[in-house]
């Protein structure tokens, strides 16, 4: 990336059949390795949610001969941070390590991935584990908030399951069953690879061709593709609480539309801004209405939507929701003034360099662009596009983007008037 003096460079690395995007730095001896896959709780059958987040994380409690501990001490004695997650639509492994050890973190991880134990205590400890987050997630009324929302915007299609799996799904989970989702997850195509630090192309092929070689042939399932959102309006779920949560949003823009980056900048200046956005200058200085509220582009199966969140006191819930869409439609009318847009412009702009402040930050960048079909080259002009929009352009794409009539929310609570 260029602009305001920070570059980027990406260098393309070819090996195992497979393409990896670099960003190499010799300043610290660390390097940083991500790689995903399409899949992830999306892949996971009806009533069995939550099994592809149980096998991610027993992906690193014991492979081949190394038993969950013994696998932990050898990543501790080499100081190797391995990871595997799986998200609503992709499975993630990746690692951070002093370069000196690479060769072990390559041989760690690569044992993870084609030889998972999956022991039947540690297949209970992360099971009780997983089911305790699934409790905690729907004890608060921003949880079940969050999961009514997107229950009711895509009630047939993986995007609205609970992604973590409830504690009936959790419970279900056999261990043929893990590893059939490993099986259907973990392949030699299909895969994303991104990598920083100080590490040589030269270097980075040869573990490209050691940690994935080895692995299964072919790719995970193709995703079935995400339906529109579906408008739901308003719904209520009845909580005993002093406060009520609200969870609000609309359809959004598929990842590669040409307007991101002004649809991103519409945003920031009506949701996204902090103190400065419109909805918290509303909601929040004007009529002291909730402590915070904001909303951004939520990614998923190729599409953003845009989801946000509240939380007020039951009897100012109304209007909370009214001041709400009062200003989506504003929004959406009128776009941004000069001074919204510079401010916007310069947030994004200055705050780019931020995201890479460390190598695994960095990787983890990298593959998202890759996921998002991003070219080699959008991180070096995109401050030049950002610089380029006007008032008119953002205001068409708020205009476009911003459909007040579809705007639906949950309020989960004992709102007043409701």
């Amino acid at each position: 990336m260029s602009g305001r003096g920070f570059t980027l460079p990406i260098q393309e690395v070819r090996a195992a059949g497979l393409t990896a995007w670099l960003v190499e730095d010799h300043a610290i001896p660390v390097v940083a390795l991500s790689w995903s896959w399409r899949g992830g709780a999306a892949l996971d059958p009806e009533g069995q949610e939550g099994t592809a987040g149980m096998a991610a994380a027993l992906l690193t409690e014991g492979a081949g001969p190394l038993g969950a501990v013994a696998f932990a001490d050898a990543l501790r004695d080499a100081a190797i941070g391995l990871t595997f997650s799986a998200g609503r639509d992709s499975f993630d492994g990746g690692f951070r390590t002093l370069a000196d050890a690479l060769p072990e973190a390559v041989r760690l991880a690569r044992l993870a991935m084609a030889e998972p134990r999956l022991d039947e205590d540690a297949v209970e400890r992360v099971r009780a584990r997983a089911m305790a987050a699934a409790r905690r997630t729907l004890e608060t009324p921003r949880g079940q908030a969050g999961r009514a929302f997107w229950a009711h915007a895509f009630p047939a299609h993986p995007a609205g399951r609970q992604s973590g799996g409830t504690e009936e799904s959790l419970a279900g989970v056999t261990i043929p069953a893990l590893r059939a989702a490993l099986d259907r997850q973990i392949h030699r195509e299909g895969l994303l690879i991104g990598a920083a630090g100080a590490i040589t192309p030269a270097r980075l092929a040869e573990a490209m061709e050691a940690l994935f070689a080895p692995l299964p042939p072919g790719a995970p399932p193709a995703l079935p593709p995400l339906p529109p959102f579906r408008p739901f309006g308003q719904e209520v779920i009845g909580l005993a609480s002093p406060q009520s949560a609200v969870v609000f949003g609309q359809d959004g823009l598929p990842v590669r539309d040409p307007e991101w980056e002004a649809a991103q900048v519409a945003l920031r200046v009506l949701a996204g801004g902090g103190f400065t956005s419109r909805l918290m200058q509303a909601v929040r200085e004007r009529r002291g209405l909730a402590y915070g509220i904001g909303a951004g582009l939520s990614v998923l199966f190729g599409h953003a939507v845009i989801a946000g969140s509240v939380a007020t006191e039951n009897a100012r819930v109304a209007e909370t929701l009214a001041v709400l869409r009062e200003e989506w439609a504003l929004m959406a009318a009128n776009g941004p003034s000069e001074a919204e847009l510079a401010d916007a412009v310069a947030f994004l702009t200055g705050s780019m360099p931020l995201q890479f402040s460390d190598s695994r930050r960095i990787a983890d960048t990298l593959v998202a662009m890759r996921q998002n079909g991003r070219p080699l080259d959008w991180l070096e002009g995109r401050a030049a596009r950002l610089a380029a929009l006007t008032r008119g352009r953002v205001a068409a794409v708020s205009a476009r983007l911003l459909r007040p009539e579809t705007l639906s929310a949950v309020v989960a609570g004992q709102p007043v008037g409701l």
